[in-house]
């Protein structure tokens, strides 16, 4: 049997300049689905590229059941070969939320702060329409 992947790494899609759209939408909606969050990994700008027009297709795959996803990027340094690089990483999530499992059983309730003094999580009431 093989040794499970830690938390971080079990929701984590790498794509690449090569990756096939199509496939990577269907295993972030697979991965949306079942946890409700999924990050998306990439390295230079065709394989952000891909990397989007995934997402964008997974968003039509997943519409249909209620799953709104949003998209937060980030950078996250990695390292390939015993080379430095910065990679661009995409949390796909659904805005609303949902009946997800979650990861670890530690999560902070989105529903208000987590400390004193921490904003809340829930969007302002002045926040525009989603579009």
């Amino acid at each position: 049997m093989e040794p499970a992947l830690p938390v971080e790494q079990m929701d984590l899609l790498r794509v690449s300049a090569w990756s096939n759209p199509k496939s990577v939408a269907g295993a972030i909606a697979g991965v949306l689905r079942e946890r409700g969050e999924v990050d998306v990994q990439t390295i230079g700008a065709a394989a952000l590229n891909q990397a989007v027009k995934a997402i964008a297709i997974a968003r039509s795959y997943v519409a249909g059941e209620g799953i709104d996803p949003i998209c937060i990027p980030g950078f996250k340094d990695i390292e390939i070969n015993g080379e430095g690089r910065t990679a661009i990483r995409i949390r796909v999530e659904d805005r609303a939320g949902g009946p997800y499992p979650k990861a670890t059983s530690a999560s902070a309730d989105a529903s208000g702060p987590t400390e004193p003094g921490e904003p809340s999580l829930e969007p302002a009431g002045d926040a525009d329409p989603p579009l």
